[in-house]
């Protein structure tokens, strides 16, 4: 009976990372295909996937969680630019996709991890979103993160 939950729980973890893969690109300029064709934001995820601490607790607190998913999908193109440390996952990438994450972080002057950006389709970040990778948007979880995205792409009422 113990192996039976050991495999549920196994096969439900590994539908969740796999949900969560599908929804996330490491493609920049694809994404900004999609985005121009679906009239949606581009969430440009900068991770240190491998060695940053708040990048992992992100990630398994907010990033895979289905509450966000179900949100982000819906309205979001979701790109991961990740700079790992260990010879294994920097092997998985390609010299092409290390490229363009290098360009990246230079073009958004990225000063840490997880930062956080949101972009149009054009690349050009979103006025007023700065990054959304902070406590005051993270801490709600997943629903209170949506919330605070939404919150950022919702135009602001002249005063």
């Amino acid at each position: 009976m113990r192996s039976f939950f050991t495999t549920i729980a196994a096969l439900v973890t590994t539908a969740t990372f796999a949900l969560s893969a599908e929804a996330w690109t490491t493609d920049y300029e694809a994404a900004k295909t999609r985005a121009k064709a679906e009239n949606k934001p581009i969430f440009l995820y900068f991770t240190g996937s491998d060695w940053c601490g708040w990048c992992k607790k992100m990630e398994k607190e907010i990033l895979t969680n289905k509450e966000f998913l179900d949100y982000a999908t819906a309205n979001l193109i979701l790109v991961e630019l990740d700079f790992p440390k260990s010879d294994e996952r920097k092997a998985k990438q390609s010299a092409e996709l290390k490229a363009q994450n290098k360009a990246l972080d230079k073009q958004f002057k990225i000063e840490g991890y997880p930062t956080i950006y949101l972009v149009d389709a054009t690349g050009e970040q979103l006025p007023g979103t700065g990054d959304l990778a902070v406590e005051e948007n993270t801490k709600d979880g997943p629903a209170g993160f949506a919330k605070a995205i939404q919150a950022a792409l919702t135009p602001k009422k002249s005063e």
